[in-house]
C-alpha cells in the first residue's frame, strides 16, 4: 500500500527483484537461473494511474540482465547492491509504467528492472507483488532446445540461440 505524499518514499531505486535466501543468512539474492521465481508477478487492487506511484519498468531490460549475473554462479547477487549496475546496464531502455483498473495483472519476465516512486495522487494505492515459485530453476543448454520463454529470452541476453 502507498498512501499520497511529496516525501521520497525510500524504495525507489532500479533493481531486479530477489528471488531466494542465501545459504549463509545475509539476505536475499537473485542468480542466473532464476532460482525460486518463475516470474515477476504486479497485481493491482486499486486503479492506478501515472500519479498514483505505478511501478516503473524499463521495457526490454531482462535482456541486459543475463550477462551481468553469468559470473555469480548460483550463489548470485544481492540485488540490493546489483541495483546500480542494473540501472546503468539499462538507463538506454525506454520507460513504460504499471498502470491500469484494478484487477490488472502484470506478468514480467524474473530480470526485468523496475522501481518504486512517489505517489502523486489522491488516494491510496493497492498492490501486491507476490512470488511465483518455478518448478526448478532455469535450465540454459537443453539437450532438446524446448526452452520455456523465459530461458529463450535469457538466452538471447547471453547472445545464445533462443532455440
Amino acid at each position: 500500500m502507498r498512501f499520497p505524499s511529496p516525501e521520497d518514499p525510500g524504495d525507489a531505486g532500479w533493481h531486479v527483484e530477489a528471488s531466494f535466501a542465501a545459504e549463509d543468512g545475509s539476505g536475499y539474492r537473485t542468480n542466473l537461473r532464476s532460482r525460486g521465481r518463475a516470474l515477476l508477478m504486479l497485481f493491482l487492487f486499486s486503479d492506478v494511474g501515472e500519479d498514483d506511484a505505478p511501478t516503473r519498468i524499463r521495457v526490454g531490460s531482462h535482456l541486459d540482465i543475463p550477462p551481468l549475473l553469468a559470473d555469480a554462479g548460483d550463489a548470485g547477487v544481492d540485488p540490493f547492491a546489483f541495483g546500480p549496475v542494473a540501472e546503468a546496464a539499462t538507463a538506454h531502455r525506454p520507460l513504460a509504467l504499471a498502470t491500469g483498473e484494478a484487477g490488472t495483472v502484470y506478468l514480467c519476465h524474473p530480470f526485468l528492472v523496475h522501481a518504486a516512486q512517489p505517489h502523486r495522487g489522491t488516494v491510496p494505492r493497492f498492490m501486491a507483488q507476490p512470488p511465483l515459485p518455478p518448478t526448478g530453476d532455469l535450465v540454459l543448454d537443453r539437450a532438446d532446445g524446448d526452452y520455456s520463454p523465459v530461458e529463450r529470452a535469457v538466452r538471447r541476453g547471453l547472445g545464445l540461440p533462443e532455440a
